[in-house]
C-alpha cells in the first residue's frame, strides 16, 4: 500500500527521482573508490616513501571527496523536495476528498481520526520517503560494491564478511518483526489522545459547569498512558538495536585486525589493504544496518499510507451527476415527494412518505417533537444526505440530478448549531458571497438584529471572531450566522432552529424584518417555540418522521386536529405556568 501510495503521486517529480539515482550511483561509486584509494597510498606511498605518489593520490582523493560532498548534498535536496512536494500532494488531496465527504462518511471516520491523517500519517509517508530517496538506492550497490572491493583486497578474510552480514541481518531483522504490530497501536493510540483532548477543548464549559474535570483527566491519563506505553514498547526494541550493530561492528573490527595481522605478518597481505578491507566491511555493514533500519520505519509508515488511502478510497455517498439537470432561473420552489430516509445501518427509517410543497415566497414551518426528524428533512434539501426513495425536487428538478454547485448555490443555510470561522466579521459574512460590499453587509446585519452589536465591537466589521465564534454569545452567534446566509441571498433559506437562543422580542423583530428581505425565496423554517412560527404560511407537523398535520395556521385547512400541532410544540412558561398557544391566524 505505501508503494502503491507513492507512485500514484511521483509522476510530477519523475525528473527529481531520476536526478536522485543518478547522483546516488556517483555518490556510492565514489564512497567505495575512497578506501582503495587510502590503501594504495600507504602501500605505495608511505611504505615506499614516494612522496610524489602520495601527492598525486592525496589530490585525486580530494576530487573524488569533492564529487561525494555534492552529489550528497544535491541528493539531500531533491530527496527533501520530492518528499516535501508529495506530503503537500497527499494533504491537499486528502483535504478535498474530506471535503466531499457527506454526513455519512464524515460521521463514519470522525474528525479526530481525519486529522491525525492529514497531519500525522503523511508526516510518516514524507519521512520514509525522504529517507528511502537519500539512502535506498545506494543500500545494495554499496553492498554489493563492497563485497566486490573487499574481496579485490584480499580473498582470504571473505569468510568474515560471510559470517558478519548475515548475522547483523538476523539480529535487526527479527527486531523489526517485533515492531510491526505496535506501529498500529500507536497510530491508533496517537488517534485516541487527540480525539479525547478535542472533546475536552471544545466542551471546557461543560466539564466544568458539571465539576467533571477529574473524570476528563483521568480519560485522558489512560489514552495517554496507553499511547506511552506503546511508544516506551518501542523504544525499548529500538534501544536494542545500537547496542547489538555496535557489537557485531566491533567484534568484526576485531576479526579482521586478528586474522588480517596475522594475514600480513605472513606476507600474505599488505598493510594498506587491510585498512581498505576493514573500511569496505564498516561499509557493507553499514548498509546493512541502514537498510533494516529502513525496513523499521517502513511498517509503520505502511500503516499510515493504509489509513491515508482509506479516506482517498472512500467515495462520498453524496454522487455528482455524469450529466447533471440544470435548475432553471426564477423563482424556486421545494417539493418533498414521498420521501424517505435512514441513516446507514439504521433499523427504521428516519423520515417515512412525507410529501409537501414549499412556494416561493412563503414561510414554511416544520415542527415536531425531539427525534421526529426535523433537522434530517431539512439536510436533505443541501444534500448532506441523499434520500432513500421518492424524490426531493428543487424547482423540478430532482437534487440528484442536478449539480451539486447548482444545487448549493440556491441554499441559504443556518444549521442547529452556527459555526463562525476564524477571521473577522466581514470574512465570516462575505463566506456566503466574496464580493458583497460593506453596505451590503450592514444592511443583512439590520434584518438579522445583528447592527447594533457589531457596530459596538472594537473594529465593526473588522472586529476579531475567535475560532467558532467563542468569543461571542450564543444569540449574537446565531444572528451572524443568520446575516452569512441573507448575504447570499439564495432562492431557499434553510433555518434550522436558528432562533432558538433569541428572546422573544428580537425573534419578533427578525421575523419582521425577514419577510420583505424573502419575499421571493422559499423559507423552511424549523423551531420549537410557537412564537417563532405563528406567522408562517405554512406549517408541516412531523411525528416519528410522518407528516402528522399540514396547512396554514388557523385556516382551518390542517390535514388534522389542531392537537397534532399542540403535541408537537413545546409549551412555554408564562407567569410560573406551562401553557400551549395553538396556531391562530396571523394578525
Amino acid at each position: 500500500m505505501l508503494w502503491k501510495l507513492i507512485r500514484s503521486h511521483l509522476g510530477p517529480y519523475a525528473g527529481a527521482v531520476s536526478a536522485v539515482a543518478v547522483l546516488q550511483l556517483v555518490s556510492t561509486v565514489t564512497s567505495l573508490y575512497l578506501p582503495s584509494l587510502n590503501g594504495q597510498i600507504i602501500d605505495d606511498g608511505v611504505a615506499k616513501g614516494d612522496t610524489h605518489f602520495i601527492l598525486r593520490a592525496g589530490a585525486i582523493m580530494l576530487g573524488v571527496s569533492i564529487v561525494n560532498i555534492l552529489a550528497t548534498v544535491a541528493i539531500a535536496r531533491f530527496a527533501s523536495a520530492t518528499s516535501a512536494g508529495i506530503a503537500r500532494d497527499l494533504r491537499r488531496e486528502v483535504f478535498h476528498r474530506v471535503g466531499d465527504f457527506s454526513a455519512k462518511e464524515l460521521s463514519h471516520f470522525g474528525a479526530p481520526t481525519l486529522i491525525s491523517r492529514n497531519t500525522n500519517d503523511v508526516q510518516q509517508v514524507q519521512t520514509v520517503l525522504n529517507m528511502g530517496l537519500m539512502f535506498m538506492a545506494s543500500i545494495p550497490v554499496m553492498m554489493i560494491g563492497g563485497i566486490f572491493m573487499a574481496l579485490r583486497e584480499d580473498l582470504g578474510l571473505s569468510w568474515l564478511v560471510a559470517v558478519a552480514v548475515p548475522l547483523l541481518g538476523v539480529i535487526v531483522g527479527s527486531i523489526v518483526v517485533r515492531m510491526l504490530p505496535w506501529f498500529r497501536k500507536m497510530q491508533d493510540s496517537v488517534d485516541a489522545v487527540n480525539r479525547i483532548l478535542r472533546e475536552q477543548i471544545t466542551g471546557i464549559r461543560v466539564v466544568r459547569a458539571f465539576v467533571r474535570e477529574p473524570l476528563e483527566e483521568a480519560r485522558f491519563d489512560g489514552a495517554n498512558t496507553t499511547y506511552t506505553g506503546t511508544a516506551l514498547a518501542v523504544g525499548k526494541l529500538f534501544a536494542l538495536v545500537f547496542p547489538l550493530v555496535m557489537l557485531v561492528f566491533n567484534s568484526a573490527s576485531v576479526a579482521v585486525l586478528w586474522f588480517g595481522a596475522h594475514r600480513v605478518d605472513s606476507g600474505q597481505m599488505q598493510v594498506g589493504a587491510l585498512t581498505a578491507f576493514m573500511t569496505y566491511l564498516m561499509q557493507i555493514l553499514m548498509s546493512v544496518m541502514m537498510g533494516v533500519m529502513m525496513s523499521m520505519m517502513i511498517p509503520r509508515a505502511a500503516v499510515s499510507a493504509a489509513r491515508i488511502s482509506e479516506v482517498l478510497n472512500t467515495e462520498s455517498s453524496v454522487h455528482q451527476p455524469a450529466h447533471p439537470t440544470p435548475i432553471p432561473a426564477g423563482r424556486t420552489g421545494v417539493e418533498f415527494a414521498d420521501v424517505d430516509f435512514r441513516y446507514p445501518g439504521a433499523e427504521q427509517p428516519v423520515l417515512c412518505g412525507l410529501s409537501f410543497r414549499a412556494e416561493p415566497g412563503q414561510v414554511t414551518a416544520i415542527v415536531g417533537s425531539t427525534g421526529a426528524g426535523k433537522s434530517t428533512l431539512v439536510g436533505l434539501v443541501p444534500r448532506l444526505y441523499d434520500v432513500s426513495g421518492g424524490s426531493l425536487r428543487l424547482g423540478g428538478v430532482d437534487v440528484r440530478d442536478a449539480s451539486l454547485e447548482d444545487v448549493w448555490s440556491r441554499i441559504g443555510l443556518v444549521p442547529q448549531k452556527p459555526f463562525l470561522f476564524t477571521g473577522t466579521v466581514a470574512s465570516n459574512l462575505r463566506y456566503a458571497d466574496p464580493e458583497a460590499t460593506d453596505d451590503q453587509l450592514w444592511e443583512a446585519l439590520r434584518v438579522a438584529q445583528a447592527e447594533d452589536f457589531v457596530r459596538a465591537m472594537d473594529g465593526g466589521l473588522d472586529a476579531r471572531i475567535a475560532q467558532g465564534g467563542t468569543n461571542v454569545s450564543g444569540g449574537q452567534r446565531q444572528r451572524l450566522a443568520i446575516a452569512r446566509a441573507l448575504v447570499r441571498r439564495p432562492d431557499v433559506y434553510l433555518f434550522d432552529d436558528s432562533f432558538s437562543a433569541l428572546d422573544v422580542a428580537t425573534d419578533a423583530r427578525l421575523r419582521a424584518a425577514l419577510r420583505p428581505w424573502t419575499a421571493d425565496a422559499v423559507v423552511l423554517l424549523v423551531a420549537q417555540r410557537v412564537s417563532t412560527i405563528i406567522g408562517a404560511d405554512q406549517i408541516v407537523v412531523l411525528e416519528d418522521g410522518r407528516v402528522v398535520g399540514q396547512g396554514r395556521p388557523g385556516g382551518g385547512s390542517m390535514r388534522k386536529p389542531t392537537e397534532a400541532l399542540r403535541s408537537s410544540v413545546p409549551s412555554t412558561r408564562r407567569g410560573g405556568l406551562n401553557t400551549r398557544r395553538e396556531v391562530s391566524p396571523r394578525g
